[in-house]
C-alpha cells in the first residue's frame, strides 16, 4: 500500500498543512495509508484527532516517517534533512518555489526524488481544479482589502450621518489577475470607489463586470503572456504607465500592488515620486514584496511610514488565513494526484500535459526547462 505522509510544515510562518481531515478521508477511500505528522493540522485549528476520525494516522517519529513515505505533500519547499530522509524514487508535490531555492532543486534531483510543483501546473481547463496559485492569491486578494481598511484611518463606504457626510475611499489596485479581481470585489463590498490598472486590455471587462473603472493605457501591444499570465513590459511603456498613475495615485486612500511575472522581479510600478504624491493617511498595500516589491520603497514583511503615507510588505498573506487556506489547497493537491492514480498507486505519465507541465525533478534530472537552463547559467 502507497504510504502518504503529511508532515509538519517547519517553514517559519508557514500556517498551512497540504492535506485536511477532508482530503485525507477520500485518499484512504482510494486504497493509500495516510500518516500525518502529530501537529501538522494545529497551525489551520484542524487537530489530530480529525485526522484520526478518518482513518489517518497520527506518527510522531517525522525522520522516520519522511525514511518511509512514498509520496509527500507539501506547503512550502522541503528542508535539506527532509530531503536527505526520503528514499529515492518517493514523490514530493508542494509550493517548492523552484525561482528561490536552487539547491533545493538540485538536492531533490541528485536524490532522485520525483517532485512536482503546484506553482508549475499549466493554466489549462483541465488543471483549474489544481490551480494552487489562483487559489492562494484569491486569499491574499482578499485579506490585502481587509489589512488595507483596518491601517486606513477612513471608512472604506459612503456614509451620510446626522453630523454630515463622508465620502467613500478610493482604491486603486494594480493588476487585474486573480489577486486583483478579488481585491477589487472586495473592496466595491466595503463600498469603496476602485479604479484598476493593469496591462492586459483583455481584463476591462472583468474589472467592470465587479464594479471597478478600469484606468485605459496607451496600449500598443497586450501585456497578455502565456498561461495567462502577465508578461515582462519594456522601460518605456512602464514609464508612460507611471505618469498616467501619478494623477490617480495621487487622489487614492488605498493602493494594492498585485503585479509578478513568474521568475522575474517584481516590476516598479509605484515610484517614490508616485508615493510622495499621496496624501498622508494613504496606505499601500505590495503583494509583490516578496519578489522586489512593485512599490519602490516596500521592503518584505515590514511596514515602511514615508511622508505619513503607511506601505506595507505582506509575505505569505494566504497563511494568515490558514484555515480557508489550507482548505482550498488541499482540494488543489488532491485533485493532482487523483488526476496520476492507477489502481492505488502513483503513475508519473510524461505524456500527461498537467504532469508534464508541474514536474520539476525526475529520475535523477531536473525536468522544468527553464530551472535547468537557470541553474545551468549559474554554475557557467
Amino acid at each position: 500500500m502507497v504510504k502518504i505522509l503529511i508532515p509538519k510544515e517547519r517553514r517559519a510562518g508557514e500556517s498551512r498543512v497540504a492535506a485536511t481531515p477532508e482530503t485525507v478521508k477520500r485518499l484512504i477511500k482510494d486504497g493509500f495509508d495516510l500518516r500525518i505528522e502529530a501537529g501538522a493540522g494545529e497551525d489551520s485549528y484542524l487537530p489530530d484527532t480529525a485526522y484520526e476520525e478518518v482513518g489517518g494516522t497520527i506518527v510522531t517519529d517525522g525522520a522516520s516517517a519522511w525514511a518511509e513515505a512514498d509520496v509527500v505533500l507539501k506547503v512550502a519547499p522541503p528542508e535539506v534533512d527532509e530531503i536527505e530522509a526520503l528514499k529515492p524514487e518517493a514523490i514530493v508535490i508542494g509550493l517548492l518555489d523552484p525561482y528561490r531555492e536552487p539547491e533545493m532543486v538540485q538536492k531533490l534531483a541528485a536524490g532522485r526524488i520525483t517532485s512536482l510543483a503546484m506553482e508549475l501546473v499549466p493554466r489549462i481547463t483541465r488543471a483549474q481544479s489544481m490551480d494552487a496559485l489562483s487559489s492562494q492569491a484569491n486569499i491574499a486578494g482578499y485579506k490585502a482589502v481587509v489589512l488595507a481598511a483596518s491601517r486606513l484611518s477612513r471608512y472604506f463606504p459612503l456614509l451620510m450621518t446626522a453630523a454630515g457626510t463622508i465620502p467613500p475611499a478610493r482604491v486603486v489596485i494594480m493588476g487585474a489577475g486573480v489577486a486583483g479581481l478579488q481585491a477589487v470585489a472586495t473592496a466595491k463590498r466595503l463600498g469603496a470607489i476602485v479604479e484598476v490598472s493593469d496591462i492586459r486590455p483583455a481584463v476591462k471587462e472583468q474589472v467592470e463586470s465587479l464594479g471597478g473603472r478600469f484606468i485605459d493605457l496607451p496600449f500598443e501591444e497586450s501585456g497578455e503572456g502565456s498561461g495567462g499570465y502577465a508578461k515582462e513590459m519594456g522601460e518605456d511603456f512602464l514609464r508612460r504607465q507611471r505618469e498616467i498613475l501619478t494623477e490617480h495615485v495621487g487622489a487614492a486612500d488605498v493602493v494594492i500592488t498585485t503585479a509578478q511575472v513568474p521568475g522575474k522581479q517584481a516590476p516598479r510600478l509605484l515610484t517614490l515620486d508616485m508615493v510622495n504624491a499621496m496624501r498622508p493617511g494613504a496606505v499601500v498595500v505590495d503583494l509583490a514584496a516578496e519578489q522586489g516589491g512593485n512599490c519602490e520603497l516596500s521592503r518584505a514583511g515590514e511596514e515602511v511610514e514615508h511622508n505619513g503615507v503607511l506601505i506595507l510588505g505582506p509575505v505569505n498573506l494566504a497563511a494568515s488565513m490558514s484555515h480557508d487556506a489550507s482548505m482550498v489547497y488541499a482540494r488543489n493537491v488532491l485533485a493532482l494526484l487523483q488526476g496520476m492514480m492507477k489502481d492505488a498507486t502513483i503513475q508519473i505519465d510524461l505524456e500527461d500535459e498537467v504532469v508534464a507541465g508541474s514536474l520539476l525533478t525526475h529520475a535523477g534530472e531536473i525536468a522544468h526547462a527553464p530551472t535547468a537552463e537557470r541553474l545551468r547559467g549559474e554554475q557557467s
